[in-house]
């Protein structure tokens, strides 16, 4: 069973992800925030992680660049809703940056529950390719 970590400082968002990972027969480890997310990394390993860029205590992506550092080889997809207040400001591209912190994929909410499944089983299939191309070559 493909173990899941989802990092995230919203209980409705954690709650949803897991019903339905888990009714997808994931196994899925919730974290309520950056620092639990870290515990979690150091107590158990995971075949993906799906981390909220904006948390309390962690600003930023600090976040995804330390996840990425803890665990280099575990596809990590960042999270993201952050809205602006004013839509004709130029807003950054958070997602992008994620990527190039180490983000794997990344996923706007709201996202839907057929868009999760997708990333989620893209993400899991490219770290399968990834590690059979690594024993083959040895």
């Amino acid at each position: 069973m493909r173990r899941i970590l989802v990092v995230d400082d919203d209980p409705m968002v954690c709650a949803a992800i897991e019903i339905y990972l888990d009714r997808h027969g994931f196994d899925v480890t919730i974290a309520d925030g950056g620092e639990a997310g870290l515990h979690a990394l150091e107590d158990s390993c995971f075949d993906l992680m799906l981390v909220d860029i904006f948390m309390p205590h962690m600003r930023g992506f600090e976040s995804i660049r330390i996840f990425h550092e803890r665990a280099p080889a575990v596809p990590l997809v960042a999270m993201s809703g952050y809205a602006f207040a004013n839509l004709d400001s130029p807003a950054p591209d958070f997602l992008r940056m994620a990527l190039e912190l180490g983000a794997t994929r990344c996923l706007r909410k709201p996202f839907t529950p057929g868009a999760l499944l997708a990333v989620v089983n893209e993400c899991l299939a490219e770290a399968r390719s990834r590690f059979s191309g690594i024993a083959q070559s040895n």
